[in-house]
């Protein structure tokens, strides 16, 4: 069956100020078959729960009965809310294909949208084998399923790309973020690699932008960073928002040992 004439296979997000970032859409077909493998991880761990409460069939078949069902909900529920929560819009089977959850807008994804995705999976999930979810996403400009169009989310395709040398951003210029590497790490885990890659596309396109929706968007994209984590007023007070986010950038998509280690001019 032919795909939807009006179906997309990226993903382009277009900020006020002209500056345009797109994603590869994962598919139907490759969304499907990264749900198998989380569909065998969850069998194979409501197997290791049917064992664990085999001792408990012994006194009451009943209790025993009642404590693997709803296990076996919990599991099935809580197994995507989990790793898509800790492993930043992933479950093993997107990490085998290469595929990560996102917001619709890309930016970070939140809480309630993992919940509500993975709730709406019951619902999806009908009548047998994916048939409603599937067939949203078949029919959906973004292969959205009911729970990303609930959650407003997209799936990407977010195999590594190869990223341009950073010295032709950053060059030798000093990074006062590097002087916090606690402070680092959390920037590292709460902004990640996605939304660092707005940072970089926006400060490898800042020369294209006239002055006015240059500092329009470097604004914003700094708030967005700072509200995430916040570093010392010494390591912030002197960076414009060009400034802030170029250290964003440095320190999530640069490699440490790379790091030019030079003091800020005077």
């Amino acid at each position: 069956m032919p795909a939807p004439s009006h179906a997309t296979s990226v993903l382009s997000i277009r900020t006020p100020e002209g500056v345009a970032f797109s994603y590869p859409l994962a598919g139907p077909i490759v969304r499907f078959l990264a749900w198998w493998i989380d569909a065998l991880a969850i069998l194979g761990i409501n197997i290791g729960l049917s064992s664990s409460v085999a001792f408990v069939a012994a006194v009451s078949p009943d209790i025993a009965g009642a404590i693997f069902i709803i296990g076996a909900f919990i599991v099935s529920i809580g197994y995507g809310m989990f790793l898509e929560w800790i492993w930043y819009g992933q479950t093993l089977g997107k990490k085998f294909f290469g595929l990560r959850v996102i917001d619709d807008q890309a930016l970070r994804l939140r809480g309630p949208q993992i919940i509500m995705r993975n709730l709406l999976r019951a619902i999806d999930s009908l009548p047998i084998g994916y048939a409603i979810g599937g067939a949203f996403a078949y029919w959906h400009p973004q292969c959205k399923r009911l729970g990303d169009l609930v959650g407003r989310t997209v799936v990407i395709l977010a195999r590594p790309e190869a990223l341009p040398d950073l010295a032709q951003i950053a060059g030798a210029k000093y990074n006062s973020f590097r002087n916090y590497p606690h402070l680092e790490a959390r920037l590292r885990q709460q902004v990640g690699v996605e939304m660092a890659s707005l940072g970089l596309r926006a400060l490898i396109r800042r020369d294209q932008l006239e002055s006015g929706p240059r500092a329009r968007l470097f604004a914003r994209l700094a708030n967005l960073y700072r509200k995430l984590v916040r570093f010392p007023d010494e390591a912030t007070e002197s960076l414009t928002d060009e400034q802030y986010v170029r250290n964003v950038v440095d320190s999530i998509l640069r490699p440490k040992s790379k790091n030019p280690t030079v003091a800020p001019a005077a």
